[in-house]
């Protein structure tokens, strides 16, 4: 038996993918619009988002914002796992977004279906289609990501862990 529990920079595989999924939800950002990973592969993530107050604009409606960030979380973690980063020697930041905002969701959740198209050396082009329930298009974004050296937190953080991507 371990005399310690596992950490990211000793993990390796699935195991460091389990590390990486249970660390997620505990994201400030995460936790306030209720993100969650539901599916991750090799090439693609799935995440959701449901649809609540917390993510509406001042009209009631689901904010742009919000939208672009869970895009930008499924398509990080997507290009996470399909890129070289590596969890304490370097870390994954956005490069470029775009997102084209299509419909407005039908249901209580929307969710961000991410696909490596292209895994460099550096740079890692993830594409993104945003879907409710019912499969209604409402949102496709372009998304690539860099692999840069570690970076450490703006400010001194007791939750913040320098392995994971910038996310």
């Amino acid at each position: 038996m371990a005399d310690h529990e596992p950490t990211g920079d000793e993990l390796t595989g699935e195991a460091l993918i389990e590390y990486l999924r249970n660390t997620f939800s505990f994201t400030p950002l995460h936790q306030l619009l209720g993100l969650r990973m539901v599916d991750s592969v090799p090439g693609t993530v799935t995440v959701e988002m449901p649809v609540r107050a917390e993510a509406f604009n001042g009209s009631g409606n689901l904010h742009g914002g919000a939208i672009a960030t869970l895009i930008d979380v499924a398509a990080g973690s997507c290009a996470a796992r399909a890129s070289n980063f590596e969890p304490g020697k370097n870390t994954l930041v956005t490069a470029d977004l775009h997102v084209r905002y299509l419909g407005r969701p039908k249901g209580d959740v929307v969710r961000a279906e991410a696909r490596a198209m292209r895994a460099g050396r550096q740079l890692t082009v993830v594409e993104v289609r945003v879907l409710d329930p019912s499969d209604n298009l409402i949102a496709v974004a372009d998304f690539s990501a860099m692999v840069v050296p570690r970076r450490e937190p703006l400010l001194p953080s007791t939750t913040a862990d320098v392995r994971e991507p910038d996310l």
